[in-house]
């Protein structure tokens, strides 16, 4: 008998993914993680910190409490930002648990809050089809440019609207006119041989609203000795599916990802999205108990790369031309607290000639994007967006720059929100400017 099983209790989480006791055990209570919580620091409630919600699942997990709707209530306030993880002495691993504890509670229904069901239902139904995806945001780009938008924004009727339908409408993103759909080779050096073959994640709603962003990367790349490849067979890489508790949709998506990858044979996976590296990261956890995909995981997961990490280990080009612009740099939750990642993105925009980088007081506090969090949390997601605009106003920055969409789509929001001046900019998009300003006659 397993010890899950084992240290299990009648009407504790029992499923396949369930959170393992002696996982959740590794807590304890020391509190180190309370004022890294980006709930527990708004509300001071100990039940909306790390260590709370720990307490919880152990409960739960022990049989002593039920999965009750104020459990539940708790755990879904949750932003997954893993920060408490980062600055934990006891090694819990917070997001994992978190995540199970959120599928365990999906997978049986009866407790699960509307949101949850909700997000499945429109993960699966469209983030989980390209093909549907695509559909979706042809029709998305033709309501914008069409000036309808515009003009229902303008005559107030979204006024009618429920609150999280109203709140969905102002986020929704802008959709890019010339959508990145390369696929295949999409870029190799001109005159040497390529020192690297290398694969893009194009995922699902970067090519539509982030075009640039995935143009701007295949430059680099191509500039630092890459023939880079967008294999066309590539799904979303499961990532929001996690984060809502759809594991068994993730793992369908990570091991269609993996065949599609692996067959490449590539050197490594290029992603600059801080949330999906992050799952990609650890597809070899998520698919350890599947046979067939445990030793193909493990091996995707070691090649993946953040496009800001992959670039900070090679030398630079010569080649950048100046920047004279005030940066300052906010940290992606799933760049930082989950991949570990922190001087890499630094060390590239200081390389640029004229730019001025100015650290945030906080650049480690969530900006309250959290996936779909600012969708079903709207109140909390403007509660920390509000400090983190605040914190950007100190700074006197003309750029705020980052490295994930949704990071990037909660602080536009925040620019326009707050009358802020200034613009929201990938690392390497950047970077790319820099060396398109010094490739220009001078």
């Amino acid at each position: 008998m397993s010890e899950r099983k084992a240290t299990a209790a009648p009407g504790a989480f029992t499923g396949p993914d369930a959170p393992a006791l002696q996982d959740i055990l590794r807590c304890v209570h020391c509190g180190l993680c309370l004022n890294h919580c980006p709930t527990y620091v708004e509300l001071g409630l100990e039940t909306e910190s790390p260590r709370g919600r720990l307490y919880l699942m152990r409960a739960v997990s022990q049989g002593r409490i039920p999965v009750s709707e104020n459990v539940v209530r708790h755990l879904d306030l949750c932003l997954q930002c893993r920060n408490c993880q980062d600055v934990c002495p006891s090694g819990v691993r917070y997001g994992q648990i978190m995540e199970q504890a959120r599928a365990e509670i999906l997978r049986d229904g009866r407790r699960a809050p509307a949101s949850w069901r909700a997000s499945r239902f429109v993960l699966r139904r469209f983030f989980s089809h390209p093909e549907r995806l695509r559909y979706l945001m042809t029709a998305l780009g033709l309501y914008q440019r069409s000036g309808f938008q515009g003009l229902l924004r303008r005559s107030r009727l979204l006024n009618l609207l429920p609150g999280p339908w109203r709140n969905l409408e102002q986020l929704v993103p802008r959709v890019s006119a010339r959508p990145f759909v390369a696929r295949g080779v999409v870029g190799s050096p001109a005159d040497d041989p390529p020192r690297f073959r290398v694969a893009l994640l194009s995922g699902c709603m970067m090519p539509y609203v982030f075009a640039n962003v995935h143009e701007a990367t295949v430059r680099l790349l191509v500039r630092h000795g890459c023939k880079v490849v967008v294999p066309p067979e590539q799904v979303c890489c499961g990532a929001l599916h996690l984060h809502a508790g759809d594991r068994e949709e993730a793992k369908r998506l990570a091991r269609r990802n993996i065949d599609v990858f692996l067959a490449e044979d590539v050197d490594a996976i290029i992603v600059n999205v801080a949330g999906c590296g992050a799952a990609m990261k650890e597809y070899g956890e998520l698919l350890k108990d599947d046979p067939p995909y445990a030793e193909k995981a493990s091996r995707f997961s070691a090649l993946v790369k953040d496009v800001t990490e992959f670039l900070a280990d090679l030398p630079l080009s010569d080649g950048l031309g100046p920047l004279h612009q005030v940066v300052t740099y906010q940290d992606p939750c799933h760049l930082l607290h989950a991949q570990g990642i922190k001087s890499q993105p630094r060390a590239l925009l200081q390389a640029i000639p004229g730019l001025e980088l100015v650290e945030l007081s906080h650049p480690d506090q969530c900006c309250g994007s959290g996936g779909l969090y600012n969708i079903i949390h709207p109140q909390m997601a403007q509660r920390l967006l509000q400090r983190k605009m605040q914190d950007v106003a100190a700074t006197g920055a003309q750029v705020i720059a980052t490295a994930n969409a949704g990071c990037a789509l909660q602080l536009e929001a925040g620019l326009r929100r707050y009358g802020l001046p200034g613009r929201v900019a990938h690392v390497v998009e950047l970077l790319d400017e820099a060396y398109r300003t010094g490739a220009r006659p001078g």
